[in-house]
């Protein structure tokens, strides 16, 4: 291994092209030719003595030890930006950008503002705000911070406790008064359920009665959605009861387009986490908007 031949440029370049999928598009990115950007990555290789990423006509990804290398890569490179932020001091931690990853219908209807707020506040941080159900994986993707709501164990990730989320039952008065109030748990095993298919356990609610008694209810219906906001406009269309989380339908609540059910009756409220990749932890401006979401999140509604 020729280790003068692994720059920081030719990394830069070769996480680039693994994090874009394509040579041509790092080309287009850094503005020069897509001959450059190949050979970059072919003397990286050379040097390494292993091929880190399988081309085709149409895409590039990772091998097996391209994969190892971009993973170390990206943590040299985050590295090397927290020393730079730390040499640069206080002037430092408010420029730069921070990624964070977020659940989507969260993100758009109350993280947006959390974030616009922060950067009223530090108008030189860039925030890229990623709005995804799925699970990624953080350093991977190349992301500081995520917002979860679930109980979380990955060990890996610095986690922090924001709140929880209040759950509680809703319909819409068009569809009560079509297919009747439920007074009881067991009366809700007849009626039309809105549900996510991403939840797990979304066929069973388990609510806690007035005297702290449990009742496990079958939950069953026509329809299940695999978004926040497509569960929204089915329970305002009258669908059916959902079990849903207080910051989707606050708004709707306080205008009458949607009513509680069994408000004597509590669903178990989620965890509100924070995940901070802990190389990430010591960056200034991550610093900060950390410190701000903990100040600002219990603006949502039903957060506590």
């Amino acid at each position: 291994m020729d280790k003068s031949a692994i720059t920081i440029e030719r990394i830069r370049t070769f996480v680039r092209i693994a994090e874009r999928g394509s040579l041509s598009a790092v080309a287009r990115d850094l503005n020069v030719g897509q001959s450059t950007v190949t050979r970059q990555l072919q003397e990286l290789e050379a040097a390494i003595g292993a091929p880190l990423l399988s081309r085709t006509t149409r895409r590039v990804t990772l091998t097996e030890e391209g994969s190892r290398y971009y993973a170390r890569c990206v943590q040299i490179l985050r590295l090397l930006e927290q020393a730079g932020d730390e040499a640069l001091g206080a002037s430092g931690a408010q420029a730069g950008t921070i990624r964070i990853s977020c659940t989507a219908s969260f993100g758009i209807l109350h993280v947006c503002r959390l974030i616009f707020a922060f950067q009223d506040r530090y108008p030189e941080i860039g925030v890229d705000l990623g709005l995804t159900d799925h699970r990624i994986d953080l350093v991977r993707e190349g992301v500081d911070l995520a917002l979860r709501l679930a109980p979380l164990t990955e060990s890996s990730m610095k986690l922090r406790t924001l709140g929880h989320s209040q759950r509680l039952l809703v319909a819409s008065p068009d569809y009560l008064s079509a297919h009747g109030r439920p007074t009881s748990p067991h009366d809700l095993s007849g009626h039309q359920g809105v549900r996510m298919m991403n939840v797990a356990g979304s066929d069973m609610l388990v609510l806690q009665g007035p005297g702290e008694e449990t009742h496990r209810v079958p939950f069953g219906g026509k329809l299940r959605v695999d978004h926040g906001l497509a569960a929204r406009e089915a329970m305002i269309a009258g669908r059916g009861i959902a079990a849903t989380h207080r910051w989707l339908v606050d708004d709707l609540l306080a205008a009458g387009r949607l009513e509680v059910i069994l408000p004597e009756y509590r669903l178990a409220a989620v965890p509100l986490n924070l995940l901070i990749v802990p190389e990430r932890a010591g960056i200034a401006r991550v610093r900060l908007l950390i410190d701000f979401l903990v100040e600002q999140i219990r603006t949502v509604p039903g957060i506590a």
